[in-house]
């Protein structure tokens, strides 16, 4: 593997661009942030609590999935979330203006319920948004998931499944009738019918894999060929699945705290994985290309 760039602070959220650059977040900085094809590291916006997941709108602009902040750790050479902080801000949707670096909050809540650690987001061709709500961890209890559609205009939100196991990673398929989504602390990925734009059938959920012993999911991009590659905590790596979960694969990045992937370059077969344990963005070559994004053109 490649390495882009180190010193990093907890990066995730990497949105592979056309001029060869990578967006993403740096969590524990509070960051949006720029990674130029040299590997100098641009701050785009300081958002404060814990920026996460990060997708390019139909707008141009930059939506962000902000958890609220983590309290952190750093031993061994490796940075780690600790829990939720005293400061803890709140869970929101921000949209990032990326030319100017201007930032709002989109949305803080559903039906008058607060968002608690949203994670990760994908835009539908029609320019909604999935995104996962993972909660928050405290000393005694830990958050259920969610999992919601909204408009990134602000006109609406939809909780379309609750009671998850710590939702994270989401994605769609080709034809985008399916939505999967990984459940960290349990290591599953599962699969749900999509009847109409922004809302799922509650009973065709599908368990797609589910690993043994200690191999937590993060985030996930989909491949052009419908397989699901999805980081891979602790047993360090990118985790390849079939969409009928019959093929497993694993690609070893050798960082325990391997959170994410996307793709990017001329034919898609660039895959940029963050490492963020060791603060450092990779890239390598990839044997399939991986499924164009709604509104980021090449």
């Amino acid at each position: 593997m490649n390495e882009i760039v180190s010193g990093l602070r907890f990066p995730e959220g990497p949105i592979a661009m056309p001029d060869g650059s990578v967006v993403l977040v740096e969590i524990e900085r509070q960051t949006l942030s720029r990674v130029t094809p040299e590997g100098s590291i641009e701050v785009i916006a300081k958002l404060g609590g814990g920026p996460n997941g990060a997708a390019m709108g139909p707008d141009g602009a930059v939506y962000v999935c902000n958890n609220g902040g983590f309290k952190w750790s750093e031993e061994g050479g490796l940075l780690a979330p600790a829990g939720t902080p005293d400061d803890y801000s709140g869970g929101r949707i921000e949209r990032v203006d990326l030319a100017t670096g201007e930032f709002d909050v989109v949305y803080r809540e559903c039906d008058g319920r607060p968002l608690n650690g949203p994670n990760d987001i994908v835009f539908d061709a029609q320019g909604g948004m999935w995104f996962t709500d993972l909660g928050k961890t405290y000393e005694t209890y830990r958050d259920v998931g969610c999992i919601y559609y909204a408009k990134p205009d602000g006109s609406l939100i939809s909780r379309q499944l609750g009671g998850r196991e710590s939702p994270n990673g989401i994605g769609l398929s080709p034809d985008e009738k399916t939505l999967y989504f990984a459940e960290t602390m349990v290591g599953r990925v599962w699969a749900y019918d999509i009847t109409a734009p922004g809302q799922l059938d509650p009973r065709s959920g599908r368990l797609v894999v589910g690993l043994p012993g200690m191999q937590l999911f993060d985030s996930l991009a989909i491949d052009a060929e419908g397989n699901v590659c999805v980081a891979t905590l602790v047993n360090g790596g990118i985790t390849i699945v079939s969409p009928d979960g019959e093929r497993v694969e694993h690609v070893a990045t050798g960082d325990v705290f391997t959170t994410n992937i996307c793709f990017g370059g001329e034919d898609l077969k660039t895959a940029y994985i963050t490492l963020s344990g060791t603060g450092r963005l990779v890239s390598t070559d990839w044997p399939v290309a991986g499924l164009p994004l709604n509104f980021l053109n090449r």
